[in-house]
């Protein structure tokens, strides 16, 4: 079996032959928001399970990751033009198929899976279950427990689509991960490394710097230091290749004054400031894309690269507020997971 298997939900349903996960199970435990706020505002509802449509499964979810942008949506930051109360956050997890619409092939009920999908219309991962579309669904890496899994659905897709084809980071170019200890720059780096460059990362303090070490970096700087440019030129004589940049700051403009001409800096939506314009350096903006073609190049990734999966902290769903606490306190090495099931 592999690890991380076992659902008691799955495991009934499969016992029912002939009724379907949603008709066992007319509800579900959730921590969701009536009102965008602090993080005291996530408390745990109970709430239908909705059934799938033609091209939806329903997942019976053991663990979900947690991500600022969850944070910027429950306190209204982010919010969609058409919100509803109760709102269910969490854009990934893993489980186990536990229902399946009529349209679906690729997928049986206990299929071990990972997930990915923003602003679910059917509600987030932050559940016991959830129904999202089987696009955005895929069989988990066996390398990976199903808490890794969820901790890097998003963010793993976030970190390759940046490093592979943004960035098109290749053998023995010299690239910045600057963020390189959160929860996507943990997983860019090992990407980076993967491709054959050098890879410099920022981390703050003496533990976080070790930590983005361990993951392979070759040099790594503190980013909040005065003299942090000064670092990386010393690190870098002779320029920096491309950068991915998952923070914005005056010392992240700083750092791309080092890009060569004909560089690339690469950034995901929702970093802010965004890196400024440079003359003769490409500068491009992208989201990480879920399903089934991204799904599979990033099962390969994770395969080939032997990927670690930073989990810094753990929570029960019933402590989703405090895992979004710890969130908002920062200096987070990897990403957070709220563990659904045991």
């Amino acid at each position: 079996m592999p690890r991380g298997a076992g659902s008691g939900g799955v495991a009934a349903a499969r016992e029912k032959k002939g009724k379907t996960a949603a008709d066992i199970y007319t509800s579900m435990t959730a921590a969701a928001i009536d009102r965008f706020g602090p993080p005291e505002v996530l408390t745990l509802h109970t709430l239908p399970v909705q059934k799938p449509g033609p091209n939806e499964v329903v997942i019976a979810l053991q663990a979900a990751g947690v991500g600022f942008w969850d944070a910027k949506i429950r306190d209204g930051s982010w919010a969609g033009k058409s919100v509803r109360f109760p709102l269910v956050p969490g854009a990934d997890g893993a489980g186990f198929i536990a229902d399946k619409g009529s349209r679906v092939r690729r997928f049986h009920t206990g299929d071990r899976v990972w997930a990915a999908r923003y602003e679910n219309p059917k509600g987030g991962f932050y559940a016991e279950y959830v129904t999202v579309d089987a696009g955005g669904v895929a069989l988990a890496p066996e390398q990976l427990t199903l808490p890794e899994a969820a901790a890097a659905a998003v963010t793993g897709l976030t970190a390759l689509q940046g490093i592979d084809d943004v960035l098109h980071v290749g053998e023995n170019e010299t690239v910045l991960i600057f963020g390189a200890s959160g929860a996507v720059g943990s997983l860019a780096v090992q990407f980076a490394k993967l491709r054959g460059a050098r890879v410099i990362g920022t981390a703050s303090g003496s533990d976080a710097a070790a930590f983005v070490q361990g993951l392979g970096a070759d040099d790594v700087f503190d980013a909040r230091s005065p003299d942090a440019a000064g670092q990386l030129r010393a690190l870098a004589p002779d320029g920096l290749d491309a950068v991915l940049a998952l923070a914005g700051s005056d010392m992240l403009e700083q750092c791309l004054d080092l890009v060569r001409p004909g560089g690339r800096i690469a950034y995901p939506n929702g970093v802010e400031p965004e890196p400024g314009k440079r003359r003769r350096i490409t500068i491009k903006a992208y989201n990480g894309e879920a399903g089934s073609d991204w799904f599979r190049r990033l099962q390969l990734a994770v395969a080939e690269a032997g990927l670690k999966v930073p989990i810094a902290a753990t929570y029960p769903l019933d402590q989703a507020a405090k895992a979004h606490e710890r969130l908002e306190q920062g200096h987070v090495l990897g990403r957070i997971v709220l563990q659904i099931r045991p």
